[in-house]
Formats: C-alpha cells, structure tokens, sequence
C-alpha cells in the first residue's frame, strides 16, 4: 500500500509540505507476519509518543453483556482480555494511521452505499 511519505523525511529532504507517495514492502521477521485478531482498542498518550493496545475479549464475553443490560444485571466493573500487541509509535505516525484509517473507513462507507 502507498503511504504518504513521512514529514520529517521529506522536511530533512528540503520538501516541507508537499504530499508525496512512496510504495513501502514490510518484510515479515519471523512469525510476525502472522495475523493479530483484535477487538478491543485502547490509546494512552504520553509526550512524544502513542501507545495502541490490541486486545482480545473472549465473544463469549461481548454476547453476554448486551443480555446482562436487557435483563437489568448487574454489569462486572471489569472485563478480562488478552492485550494481543502494544503498538508505540510518534505523533506522525499515528496521523499517518489516522489519515489512512479514514481512507478506508471512507472507502467502506461508499461501498456500503452503493449496495
């Protein structure tokens, strides 16, 4: 997938605000190239840096709770799951991802509609 070149790249190359795409190959590294199911998502901030959590919370676990609302239970205070990758990565990055992230989600939307 083409992504837009990363801004400190192109601000060191002398090419500060210009859009510019470059196809990017990642080469897995041992079993890294394996899939990570993930339902689950949590940010935490802190300065210079975003910390993306990918969990795993049993489907089990996620039918139940809309009946427990429906039948007026009481709800747990927490939920346990396996947190399946951490991901941290710059400021930059994670508006890359963002801008990517909209992109499809835009993509998915007109397909949605023209059905």
């Amino acid at each position: 997938m083409a992504t837009p070149a990363a801004p400190a790249a192109l601000a060191a190359a002398g090419q500060e605000n210009r859009n510019i795409r470059l196809g990017v190959r990642l080469a897995p590294v041992d079993d890294f190239d394996l899939p990570v199911v993930a339902n689950y998502t949590a940010i935490n901030v802190s300065p210079g840096m975003a910390f993306i959590d990918f969990g795993f919370i049993k489907p089990g676990m996620l039918a139940a709770l809309p009946r427990m609302v429906q039948q007026g239970s009481k709800l747990p205070e927490n939920i346990n799951c396996k947190l399946a990758v951490r991901v941290a990565m710059g400021y930059e990055a994670l508006s890359n991802l963002q801008q990517q992230l909209t992109q499809v989600l835009e993509g998915l939307k007109a397909n949605a509609a023209k059905k």
